[in-house]
């Protein structure tokens, strides 16, 4: 198939993705946002988009959760692509969480690993020079096929590994042995990793998803999809739909519902099909998780939520940013994710309706 597919047509052919079915070859070769010119060119210079590889191919020295601090870099690189015209404040913004990262302020590196052999800021170095072979990008799905049928750390085994492999297509030139090595080995600390935890009140604490015993069937609920599309536009309703009344705590929260859709669009437009049903299926179990949790705003109040847009200047010069040491990485991180799931569904009313409550997860 030499035509080339936008996402709007990529999903009208992604139902042939059900129940294991797939279509080969369907998906051929996409416009993807990374792919959007622009005469005001990118927020960041192409050093963040290696140092975020860097980063994501050493983390495994650190912990499977340093594999946070590379992939913000990457997911903060190719926003600037999705949306070239944001106001400078906006990229300016991105820029300094971005810079907290590299120095050290995100909770997820040295600090979340005692007896680190190696800095934050070490993570983002050079790897010796080496001639690249873009063959070698498909050795990260099949580390990731080794542990995607059931969730993983709110899906940070999809997350990762999907945001490695988008730059990765996109530059292959950066696709050289010690980078694929090492994010394989990143995607590999997932194998015998629980699903998350949630958190079930004060009687009950903290407890991993694979403890907990889930209603049978549809009690529960949450609406069954089997295919792209469906995903897509279940977690948009859900985005849509939050109420601040209802604060929930555990499995990486809606963020990382919408990050972990957003990271099986892109493998299965950038030709990892044969991922794509059993990652949906451990989507829902995800997803199911997270809607099971109890409500908790007695305890802790009404869930938080920002005045503004992070897409607009108002949010990052209002004074009212929310600054904390994991939203330095998830706030871009959820930003990128949104505008991948976003652009895959052909309802512009929808797709507005969510952006404007992204606002409520950051």
């Amino acid at each position: 198939m030499n035509r080339t597919m936008n996402r709007k047509e990529f999903l009208k052919l992604s139902t042939g993705i059900i129940g294991g079915l797939i279509i080969p070859g369907a998906f051929g070769d996409f416009t993807h946002a990374a792919d959007t010119k622009s005469g005001k060119g990118i927020a960041l210079d192409d050093s963040y988009l290696v140092k975020g590889l860097n980063a994501m191919a050493r983390a495994h020295r650190m912990s499977a959760m340093a594999g946070h601090l590379g992939a913000a870099v990457v997911a903060g690189y190719f926003i600037g692509k999705q949306r070239p015209d944001l106001d400078p404040e906006v990229y300016k913004g991105i820029e300094s969480d971005l810079v907290r990262v590299m120095g050290g302020e995100s909770v997820f590196g040295s600090k979340m690993t005692k007896n680190s052999k190696i800095t934050d800021s070490e993570l983002f170095e050079a790897f010796p020079k080496e001639k690249p072979n873009e063959s070698l990008i498909d050795g990260i799905a099949e580390a990731l096929n080794k542990n995607i049928k059931t969730p993983r750390e709110s899906g940070h085994n999809v997350i990762f590994a999907s945001i490695a492999i988008h730059a990765l297509k996109e530059h292959p030139d950066l696709a050289t042995p010690s980078i694929i090595d090492g994010i394989r080995k990143l995607i590999s600390l997932f194998d015998n990793a629980h699903p998350g935890s949630g958190y079930y009140g004060k009687a009950k604490g903290r407890i991993y998803g694979n403890k907990i015993t889930l209603p049978e069937g549809d009690e529960d609920g949450t609406p069954h999809y089997t295919d792209v599309k469906g995903m897509v536009e279940i977690v948009l309703d859900e985005i849509i739909n939050q109420d601040p009344k209802v604060n929930t705590r555990g499995y990486g929260g809606l963020v990382h519902v919408n990050n972990h859709a957003a990271a099986i669009t892109d493998l299965a437009q950038y030709g990892y099909t044969e991922l794509v049903p059993a990652a949906i299926a451990s989507h829902r179990q995800h997803l199911r998780l997270w809607r099971n949790l109890p409500n908790v705003a007695d305890e802790f109040g009404p869930a938080p939520f920002s005045e503004f847009s992070p897409y607009t200047s108002a949010y990052w010069t209002s004074g009212k940013v929310p600054y904390d040491r994991a939203l330095y990485t998830h706030r871009v991180k959820t930003m990128f994710g949104f505008d991948e799931l976003a652009e895959a569904i052909d309802d512009k009313p929808k797709e507005k309706r969510a952006c404007d409550k992204l606002r409520y997860m950051m």
